[in-house]
């Protein structure tokens, strides 16, 4: 059982969440893919991204926790949202861009590793991808949850060979220069 499968979790999640939003992570992927693009958000959680994302593209979100996919489908019947592991991604469609908000940061690097890659496998071609974390070294667990920190350098050891890295910056959600995004752009195969 994940985390977030518990509906005490993703309680305590939500009211800890309250006033934040991936409003300026959401402007930045605007000005990197036309309007009207595809996108798959990894990790929706409530869904405020998804909405924000909605605005711009067509989009289609995903969470592990059949919690948070139950509570968006219920609240809106029509969405286009899938239970969906971040790392094997099981699905046969492709998306323009694939986005996530301080999602991909509880995975292990590994699993971030295989994540990355199974995304190149999800994307058109010439797909962006756009995911921030936060920005640090090392590795802690909070209640059984992980957190593993990124700089830019560990980012790109991660990332491969698969993607040109098009935007890497740092912001502040909760103090100075605390959370990190790259937006990354898959390479063409000759």
């Amino acid at each position: 059982m994940g985390y977030y499968d518990s509906e005490e979790n993703v309680q305590q999640y939500i009211a800890m969440a309250e006033g934040y939003d991936g409003r300026d992570l959401v402007t930045i992927l605007a000005q990197h893919l036309p309007a009207g693009s595809t996108v798959l958000e990894l990790g929706m959680g409530p869904g405020k991204d998804l909405v924000l994302l909605g605005e711009h593209f067509q989009v289609t979100g995903s969470d592990s926790s059949p919690v948070f996919v139950e509570r968006y489908r219920t609240a809106f019947p029509a969405a286009d949202v899938l239970l969906l592991d971040a790392v094997t991604l099981e699905t046969d469609r492709r998306f323009d861009a694939i986005y996530s908000n301080k999602v991909l940061y509880h995975l292990s690097r590994q699993e971030l590793a295989q994540s990355i890659q199974r995304q190149a496998e999800v994307l058109n071609a010439n797909g962006i991808l756009l995911h921030s974390f936060w920005l640090g070294e090392g590795e802690e667990d909070f209640s059984g949850l992980r957190s593993v920190y990124y700089t830019e350098e560990s980012l790109r050891e991660v990332i491969g060979e698969e993607y040109e890295v098009i935007e890497f910056g740092s912001y502040l959600e909760m103090e100075p220069d605390d959370s990190c995004y790259v937006v990354l752009k898959k390479r063409t195969r000759s």
